[in-house]
C-alpha cells in the first residue's frame, strides 16, 4: 500500500515563483527621466510612477536609478519593474556595468577569480553573478564567454543564454572590436610605442613564454603606447590583437619592462601590492542585436599615482 505523504505545516509551503512584470521603453528624443516616464505610462497615476522611481524599480541602460532628472538620449533602454524593486548586485569586488536579457558586463576587482577551480568553487566572479541572477529568477543561467587573470582587474562579459554564449565564442575575433588595457611597467620604454609579436607556449609549471616557433605555440600580437613615465615607472596603454593567456605580462617581460607587481614574470617591485594591469575598455558587437557595445573605465587611481 503506498505511503501517504505528510501534510505540509501551514506557512511552511514554498510560494510559487512569480515572474516580474517589466515594461520596456526607448525615448525617441532627449528627455528627463521622470517626465519621460509620465509620458510613456499615461495610464498610471503620477504618484505611482514616482513610487516606481523612488523604490528602485526603474533601470536605464541596465543600471538601477532613482534620479528623477537623469538625462535620456534617443535609443536609451528604460525598464520599469512594476512588480518589485530590481535586484541589484552589491559586492565590493564586482560591479555590474551593463545588463540586458542576453549579456552582463562587469568590472572585476583584482584578486578575484573569474571562474572556479578544482579547489575554489565559491567567491568567484562567476559564482557571485550566478547567485545574483538566481535571486532575480531561479530559472536564470550564466555562461562564461572569456576570462581575466585573477590579479587583473577590469571589464569582462558573461552570457545569460546559450544563443549569446555561442555567438560570442564561435565568432570571437569578429565580434570583439577592441580590447584595451592599461598597465604600469618597471623602467622607461626605449620605444614609446610599438608592437610585440611572438608565439606563446606554456611550461608544465603553467608559466607562459615566447617562442619564434609557430609549431610550438599560438600567435600573440600586442600593440602598446606610452602614456606617461615618471619615478622609474611607465604607464602604458595596450591593445590586444589576440587574447592569449598571460599575453600582456609575457610581452612586457619580453620588452625588458615587466609589469609592476608581477613577480612571476620578472618584476622586482610591487609598490601598490598588486599586479598593475587593468582591462580598461571593451568594445564588441552585441551577440543578438549586433548593436555596437562600447564600455570603458577610468585608469585606476593607484596606477596614475605611480607616475605622478
Amino acid at each position: 500500500m503506498p505511503r501517504k505523504s505528510l501534510p505540509t505545516k501551514p506557512g511552511a509551503e514554498r510560494a510559487p515563483f512569480r515572474p516580474d512584470i517589466i515594461l520596456n521603453f526607448k525615448p525617441s528624443e532627449p528627455a528627463q527621466l521622470l517626465q519621460f516616464l509620465f509620458t510613456a505610462m499615461p495610464e498610471r497615476k503620477r504618484t505611482t510612477v514616482k513610487d516606481f522611481l523612488k523604490h528602485r524599480q526603474v533601470m536605464v541602460n541596465g543600471i538601477v536609478t532613482t534620479q528623477f532628472d537623469q538625462e535620456l538620449k534617443p535609443g536609451d533602454d528604460v525598464a520599469v519593474n512594476t512588480t518589485r524593486e530590481f535586484q541589484t548586485l552589491r559586492n565590493p569586488r564586482l560591479s555590474i556595468v551593463f545588463e540586458d536579457s542576453d549579456i552582463i558586463v562587469v568590472n572585476k576587482g583584482y584578486g578575484l577569480l573569474s571562474v572556479g577551480t578544482d579547489k575554489i568553487k565559491t567567491g568567484t566572479a562567476y559564482s557571485i553573478l550566478r547567485d545574483y541572477l538566481k535571486r532575480v529568477d531561479p530559472r536564470n543561467k550564466l555562461f562564461i564567454v572569456h576570462r581575466l587573470d585573477q590579479h587583473t582587474s577590469g571589464l569582462m562579459m558573461f552570457a545569460k543564454n546559450i544563443k549569446a554564449k555561442e555567438a560570442m565564442q564561435h565568432n570571437w575575433n569578429n565580434m570583439v572590436l577592441e580590447r584595451r588595457y592599461v598597465c604600469v611597467v618597471e623602467g622607461k620604454l626605449e620605444q614609446p610605442e610599438g608592437e610585440v609579436r611572438s608565439y606563446l607556449a606554456e611550461t608544465s609549471q603553467h608559466e607562459v613564454y615566447s617562442t619564434n616557433d609557430p609549431k610550438a605555440g599560438q600567435l600573440a600580437v600586442t600593440r602598446y603606447r606610452t602614456l606617461k613615465s615618471a619615478n622609474g615607472y611607465t604607464l602604458v596603454e595596450v591593445q590586444l590583437e589576440t587574447g592569449r593567456k598571460n599575453q600582456i605580462r609575457v610581452h612586457m617581460k619580453d620588452l625588458g619592462h615587466p609589469i609592476a607587481g608581477d613577480r612571476k614574470y620578472g618584476a622586482k617591485t610591487s609598490p601598490i601590492h598588486r599586479l598593475a594591469l587593468h582591462a580598461m575598455s571593451l568594445r564588441f558587437a552585441h551577440p543578438v542585436s549586433r548593436a555596437d557595445m562600447n564600455f570603458a573605465t577610468q585608469i585606476p587611481a593607484p596606477f596614475a599615482k605611480m607616475v605622478k
